[in-house]
């Protein structure tokens, strides 16, 4: 059975007495499962505090880097710095970066490749805004984001990292792509990685992200590209978390 990822990424939300309570319901109704990987992606200042609190087997992420290796750049966090607090992954390209703070694919890339050269695994975002998809522009533009890393990196490095497909008109609207138009895009993110000569692009991870919960998330989940979610809102409920995980180990068994 193909690993199924469960990251949790916070966003800007949370405080000490939060994500106490938060982080110990997670413990209590997850466990180590070789099957199934748990990721929390918590704000940067609570990063030592879900260190300490998280069961072992729950890995930490950051949500974001600067793609400058260290410096003089006020209010940034490097790679580097990320692997000193012990932590094993980092998003990078989300869509709240790309539109809200203007990353670009070039960005994005420096961002890519110093993730690796720290041994950080990059959960790299792509995803299409509405009107590019009215238009039928959805793989056009993904093929776009991830070839302009290709480019400029060895391709190889996607052997050692996780894609997360997070259409921009689903995330934290309450849309959601059906299970078939997101197994379609997951399905040609691979063909993408293959006609660019990655070798075995069905051993790379594809994470579905855009309102991912404990009702929609067994249909996601259980199409053949579909390796987990990345999820935002309902991951601040330990509920609906507890609920998504239980569904991931329930098609796991």
């Amino acid at each position: 059975m193909e690993k199924l990822f469960i990251a949790a990424n916070w966003k800007m939300n949370g405080d000490s007495r939060f994500n106490t309570h938060l982080i110990k319901a997670i413990n209590k109704n997850t466990h180590e499962n070789k099957v199934i990987e748990v990721i929390i992606c918590p704000p940067f200042p609570y990063i030592d505090q879900i260190n300490r609190l998280k069961s072992p087997f729950i890995k930490i992420g950051g949500q974001n880097i600067s793609e400058y290796e260290n410096g003089a750049f006020t209010g940034e966090v490097s790679a580097s710095i990320l692997r000193d607090m012990k932590m094993d992954y980092v998003i990078i390209g989300h869509s709240e970066r790309r539109q809200i703070f203007n990353e670009t694919n070039e960005v994005i890339t420096q961002k890519f490749n110093l993730a690796h050269q720290y041994n950080l695994v990059p959960i790299l975002c792509v995803g299409e805004t509405l009107d590019e998809r009215k238009n039928g522009q959805t793989i056009k533009v993904i093929e776009a984001q991830i070839k302009s890393i290709i480019a400029n990196t060895d391709i190889s490095l996607f052997t050692n990292s996780i894609i997360a497909y997070e259409p921009v008109w689903a995330i934290g609207t309450g849309e959601t792509a059906s299970p078939e138009i997101a197994e379609d895009v997951h399905f040609n993110i691979r063909k993408i990685l293959e006609a660019n000569h990655l070798e075995s692009p069905t051993s790379i991870p594809i994470l579905y992200g855009g309102s991912v919960n404990s009702k929609n998330c067994q249909a996601l989940f259980e199409m053949n590209n579909i390796n987990g979610g990345l999820i935002g809102g309902a991951s601040l409920d330990s509920l609906e978390f507890s609920k998504i995980y239980q569904t991931a180990e329930g098609l796991n068994k």
